[in-house]
């Protein structure tokens, strides 16, 4: 009988909804019934994307990626519903950038932080930043002109001001490199490519949304030379603190895992440093900072440091615990995405704005890579010629531009920040930009793989992984193997590159030093593996306490190697103490700087931030 009453309840709302569709439910227990469909629908699609993901690479299917058939499992979703009368799961179901920002954008951009190729990132990082920032804005002021001009001439009656197509280029700037990256590593490509387009990808989402939020502050207002100046500076300011609010919530996490025994309650241990790391994006974002660069480089100072000072379950807690939230949310953009073009009911679509926006999409792309890769080009020929060197590491060759260019989609940033676009035409602007947004991850993202093979870009380059955190972790004849136990496969086996040679040669020794040794040591090494290798490991190898130096060690190499252990040895050895200790070393740093200051920052954190940052004690 009750289930009647319910059914004749629902039936009759729906009747009272189809006659006014902008009625809300009042009724508590309708309002549940609505959001667990609401959450149904999400969960059904979210599982149908991941059993996608899993056939896909069963079958190893590359042509199509899952994010492309994420959105559009998303959008045949949508458009059930948008003719299904009523709209109460309709509003449950769009788009809302207050969910984008504060539940699934801060575990993508943790998880990234933490399982940054470091060595690859900071050898890059002049190139990432050029990208990133000059990048970024020459390709909102392209978009943001090209938009202007095309709405000037009044041919769809839509006359926004500059301030606003300045803005929409801002939204329309921040790159989403889910789906190439994700091809990229199925294809191993060199990674320095893949280092390059995803440390852009993740500075250029805080540049779009500063510049973004900067703009929206004249709006209505005459921009005078002094105050562009004025936004320079506070675009800058934000930047250096949040990035600085990042590192100190990681250097402080590193110290209290130091000075106190989490590590004997690991669940508890686990959720602390996730709750840390996330305060810093909070916080970031509350003080008007970016909240972005702070997660960011708080989840970069946690994995080089704060991860030595946690207990071995904590390291497989928090490096797979990031992962899933990662991969659960990125599916879940996507899916979002394709649900909102048909169940936002109140955007406005202008055909031919959005095809010039496309046009105005890809000319900011050409203008922020090509000229920009020709200095970056020019730059590095003039340091190798300074440093007498016979070629310029870090060069971009014209398939790599190419492949910049085409990487170049836009991401689920962009719509977040197109609903904090207000006036007259606010949503024929969030219109465009959602239609946008889908079509670059459909065309740009669903022929990735067929690009590399036009532009004859080497993949199958063998990729010398940080060491498995978890020991058995590949399943091999019914039962758990060791990496080190797996055979090599065909391709690995007929490497004719030499470069690749080298690099598989370097991993294979990496993976027998770390299955040779009789039991893995309790305590955390401060010895790091050469990182002047592109494809070096961030952990360091296996090593017994009392042998550990705090620089060199056998995996070291080079000249800035060779400094490092003649300046450093064991902690407790007469050397460091004859030296003063910290502050022998400390001393000894800053009065050899050397040209390299790469080179410089890696003796100071070997020789002084380390022996402060990790428990050597363990």
């Amino acid at each position: 009988m009750g289930l009647l009453q319910l059914a004749g309840s629902l039936l009759l709302r729906r009747d009272v909804e189809a006659e006014d569709p902008d009625v809300e439910p009042t009724d508590p227990a309708l309002e549940e019934v609505y959001q667990s469909w609401a959450l149904l629908i999400v969960i059904v699609l979210l599982i149908g994307a991941l059993f996608t993901s899993y056939f896909l690479q069963q079958r190893k299917i590359r042509a199509v990626h899952e994010t492309v058939i994420s959105i559009f499992g998303g959008m045949v979703v949508g458009l059930v519903v948008r003719l299904t009368p009523g709209h109460s799961i309709q509003n449950l179901v769009s788009f809302k950038y207050t969910y984008f920002f504060n539940i699934l954008l801060p575990p993508i951009i943790l998880n990234s932080g933490y399982e940054l190729h470091q060595a690859n990132f900071f050898r890059n990082f002049g190139t990432i930043t050029t990208f990133a920032f000059i990048g970024t804005f020459v390709s909102a002021i392209v978009i943001g002109v090209l938009v202007y001009i095309w709405t000037s001439l009044n041919i769809e009656s839509i006359p926004i001001t500059f301030i606003e197509a300045l803005q929409v280029g801002a939204t329309l700037s921040a790159t989403d490199p889910v789906t190439v990256l994700s091809i990229f590593t199925t294809y191993r490509v060199d990674p320095k490519l893949y280092t390059v387009i995803f440390g852009e990808s993740l500075l250029n989402d805080a540049v779009s949304i500063v510049m973004f939020e900067t703009l929206g502050k004249f709006k209505g207002q005459t921009m005078q030379l002094s105050q562009i100046f004025h936004a320079f500076g506070v675009f800058l300011v934000t930047l250096l603190v949040s990035l600085f609010l990042g590192i100190a919530i990681g250097l402080g996490t590193a110290l209290l895992l130091k000075h106190s025994h989490l590590r004997r309650f690991p669940q508890i241990e686990s959720c602390i440093i996730l709750l840390l790391a996330y305060s810093s994006y909070f916080f970031s974002n509350g003080i008007h900072m970016s909240g972005i660069v702070s997660l960011l480089f708080c989840g970069i100072t946690l994995k080089h440091y704060a991860y030595f000072n946690m207990s071995r379950r904590t390291q497989l807690s928090t490096k797979f615990i990031f992962q899933l939230l990662a991969q659960l949310a990125e599916n879940f953009i996507f899916i979002y995405l394709g649900l909102s073009l048909f169940t936002e009911v109140d955007l406005v679509y202008k055909p031919m704005l959005v095809l010039v926006t496309t046009i105005a999409v890809c000319a900011g792309r050409y203008a922020a890579v090509f000229p920009l890769s020709s200095v970056i080009n020019v730059v590095l020929r003039h340091r190798a010629a300074r440093f007498s060197s016979s070629r310029a590491d870090g060069e971009l060759s014209h398939p790599y531009q190419v492949m910049l260019f085409w990487a170049g989609l836009r991401g689920a940033v962009g719509v977040a920040l197109a609903a904090g676009l207000e006036g007259e035409f606010a949503a024929t602007l969030k219109a465009t930009i959602l239609v946008v947004v889908v079509l670059t991850v459909i065309v740009f993202g669903g022929t990735i793989g067929q690009m590399l093979q036009i532009l004859g870009i080497r993949t199958g380059v063998p990729q010398e992984e940080e060491v498995s955190d978890d020991e058995f972790d590949v399943e091999e004849g019914g039962r758990l193997a060791s990496r080190g136990q797996l055979p090599l496969s065909a391709r690995d086996m007929h490497l004719q590159h030499p470069d690749d040679r080298a690099a598989l040669a370097r991993a294979q020794r990496a993976s027998a030093k770390d299955h040779a040794t009789p039991e893995r040591p309790s305590h955390v090494p401060l010895s790091r593996l050469d990182s002047s290798s592109s494809t070096g490991s961030d952990l360091p190898p296996p090593a017994n306490h009392a042998g550990v130096p705090l620089s060199g060690g056998p995996s070291a190499s080079g000249s800035g190697s060779a400094s490092r252990q003649a300046h450093t040895g064991p902690p407790d050895s007469p050397s460091a103490a004859a030296g003063g200790g910290l502050l022998g070393n400390f001393k000894g740093v800053l009065s050899s700087m050397p040209d390299d200051r790469t080179q410089w920052f890696l003796d100071f954190d070997d020789r002084v931030l380390k022996p402060v940052l990790l428990d050597r004690k363990r």
